[in-house]
């Protein structure tokens, strides 16, 4: 199959956004209510000078607010699972920073509105949040857009958009809404030893907010044992019947992968988590995993979910950013590169059989065993050609 890579915009990457949906099978695992489901909170901030000059001395900066609140308000309808808004309070001086920071509470990022030169205290603002911002600035509302790019390279998490139409807002609703899944996420990480994932762990904490639980294979095995064996038997069989064909996989297999769904799922629901990542093939190595994940990582990836192989925390973030990001679910592959056909082939056991959306349609499959090692079940998706792929990392 030959796949092109094509590079899409910003904007044009947030407006392929869509809400995930859990698979029929296992419909009845509600995870909607999770930390990392919901919308960002975005706190908006206007600001202006003490006297005003620009954009004339006499602007009333209360009916600017109004007509402004009412335009967010409608952009809050317009985008209702991304965002939602909180805050308004106008600043004029430094002083009044520091008590509207403490006000911010569990925000995941702040929508700064000037509305005035002298814009007042942005540059006191920025320095005193930690959290991503957006500083929006509509034509004849101030000059301190152009500072913005000096303060990204002093460090500062901030972005603007300077434009006249709320509807350039649009692709942020995405962005919002990711920062918001990244700092409520959290991932379980099966490995005997962390061997540097601690730190890496750490590192990824710091930056986005994601929290992290380490567990061995003992705890997998008792979440295997605890797996309910009528319920993987019936998803098997199920399972079986949707397949084109099986080719080498056994019943035993099949059912094994599916009692392993089982447990990693409860594990995933004990632990509030949304993200899991095994050191497969460490615990095949040592016999210590009485099933192959490979299928569990299938299932989770089509709910917008994440299953990554290999103890792999930085694919697992990035599968997390972009899934979250466009509705697209994904996998971690083993590129594979033959330029004699100018084609990278993306190849491993775990994809998602929802590769066009997770509200979109399951590509077929054949139920195969682990290519490099002839055993467990696996599926082999049959994905459409002659799509764009994004590849990250």
């Amino acid at each position: 199959m030959t796949e092109s890579l094509s590079c899409m915009t910003r904007r044009g990457f947030g407006l392929t956004l869509c809400g995930a949906s859990l698979s029929r099978l296992f419909a009845s695992e509600d995870w909607g209510a999770m930390p990392w489901a919901g919308p960002a909170n975005v706190a908006k901030v206007y600001l202006a000078g003490t006297t005003v000059h620009w954009p004339k001395p006499d602007l009333d900066v209360q009916k600017d607010i109004a007509e402004i609140e009412a335009k967010l308000a409608e952009y809050e309808r317009k985008h209702p699972a991304e965002v939602r808004f909180t805050g308004g309070d106008l600043l004029r001086k430094d002083a009044d920073v520091p008590a509207w920071v403490s006000k911010l509470g569990d925000a995941d990022a702040v929508l700064i509105i000037p509305l005035t030169t002298p814009t007042g205290p942005l540059f006191k603002l920025l320095d005193s949040i930690q959290l991503p911002a957006l500083y929006f600035s509509r034509p004849y509302a101030g000059h301190s857009w152009s500072s913005i790019a000096a303060s990204r390279k002093a460090g500062k998490k901030v972005d603007v958009v300077a434009s006249s139409s709320f509807g350039d807002l649009d692709p942020y609703a995405g962005i919002f809404r990711t920062i918001h899944h990244l700092r409520k996420s959290k991932m379980l990480v099966i490995a005997p030893t962390p061997r540097g994932r601690d730190e890496q762990a750490k590192a990824y904490g710091n930056a986005f907010g994601t929290q992290f639980t380490f567990l061995n294979y003992d705890d997998l095995r008792a979440a295997f044992d605890a797996g309910d064996e009528a319920k993987a038997r019936k998803a098997a069989e199920e399972f079986t019947r949707g397949a084109l064909r099986v080719v080498e996989a056994t019943p035993k297999e099949i059912q094994d992968a599916f009692r392993m769904y089982l447990g990693i799922v409860s594990m995933m629901k004990r632990e509030k988590a949304n993200a899991v990542t095994m050191d497969c093939f460490g615990g095949l190595l040592a016999h210590k995993l009485p099933a192959y994940p490979c299928v569990s990582w299938s299932k989770l990836n089509d709910q917008g979910l994440y299953g990554v192989c290999e103890g792999d925390i930085a694919s697992t973030m990035t599968q997390m950013l972009v899934t979250s990001y466009s509705g697209m679910p994904g996998f971690v592959s083993d590129p594979v590169i033959d330029i004699s056909r100018n084609e990278v082939i993306h190849a491993h056991c775990v994809a998602a059989t929802k590769m066009k959306g997770i509200n979109g349609p399951s590509s077929p499959y054949i139920v195969r065993n682990h290519l490099e090692t002839s055993e467990g079940a696996v599926l082999q998706v049959l994905m459409p050609s002659n799509e764009t792929i994004t590849c990250a990392r």
